[in-house]
């Protein structure tokens, strides 16, 4: 059976596995930037006890592989309490921890690059710490982190592809069920690398255009 012939019968499948992978992305970087936000602005606290929290968070994040948290949330945690935990909640709540670890060093970042004048010339306006660092810094910090969000973007959508190791029906998983039937290795994946790529592709492009933008806004300054 030829590439094209292939695709159009497994056309369903795969644009189910697409939307799911379209799907556990978009809950993910909806929780993982909530919390990446929330750990990015204790990681620039004054307090010593609210950045160590953020950086404990940060260092297992970013110290342990995500098939080991996916392993450890999905078989682990369930094994420990006696309960089952659905493989789709699993890899929401494995892809939400590990986006939030590294938007909050973005976050942590994006606010540091900002002038601390910025914050005090706020303060001394009489804003309180929260509404300054809500209406003056994070405006600006936005700005600065943008390109490396979209990056964040596209490494979680390449990182759902690990889930597949959980059962998770999404692109990845999808091709190796549709293997599992038919033999065609190489046609099949070679269709998957193409779908990513293209995904991914136009992120990127999404990506240069905003900094392009944001550059030339910067220089008209």
């Amino acid at each position: 059976m030829s590439i094209p012939e292939l695709i159009i019968q497994t056309w369903p499948r795969l644009l189910a596995g697409l939307g799911m992978t379209v799907q556990l992305t978009i809950m993910s970087l909806i929780i993982g930037g909530t919390l990446g936000l929330i750990f990015g602005l204790l990681s620039v606290s004054k307090k010593k006890t609210l950045r160590a929290i953020a950086l404990v968070y940060v260092d297992i994040v970013r110290g342990t592989p995500l098939i080991v948290q996916a392993f450890f949330i999905y078989f682990g945690i369930p094994a420990a309490l006696g309960i089952r935990l659905d493989p789709n909640l699993a890899g929401i709540i494995t892809l939400s921890l590990n986006a939030g670890g590294y938007l909050a060093e973005i976050f942590r970042g994006g606010i540091e690059s900002i002038s601390k004048g910025q914050m005090e010339a706020a303060r001394s306006l009489g804003l309180p710490y929260g509404m300054a660092m809500r209406k003056v810094v994070l405006p600006q910090a936005v700005r600065t982190m943008t390109p490396a969000l979209i990056n964040q973007c596209i490494i979680t959508l390449k990182d759902t592809s690990i889930l597949s190791v959980i059962g998770i029906q999404e692109l990845t998983q999808t091709g190796r069920l549709i293997i599992a039937n038919n033999y065609q290795t190489f046609e099949m994946w070679t269709i998957i690398a193409v779908m990513y790529f293209i995904i991914i592709m136009i992120l990127t492009k999404i990506s240069k255009r905003i900094e392009r933008r944001m550059s030339y806004g910067k220089s008209s300054n």
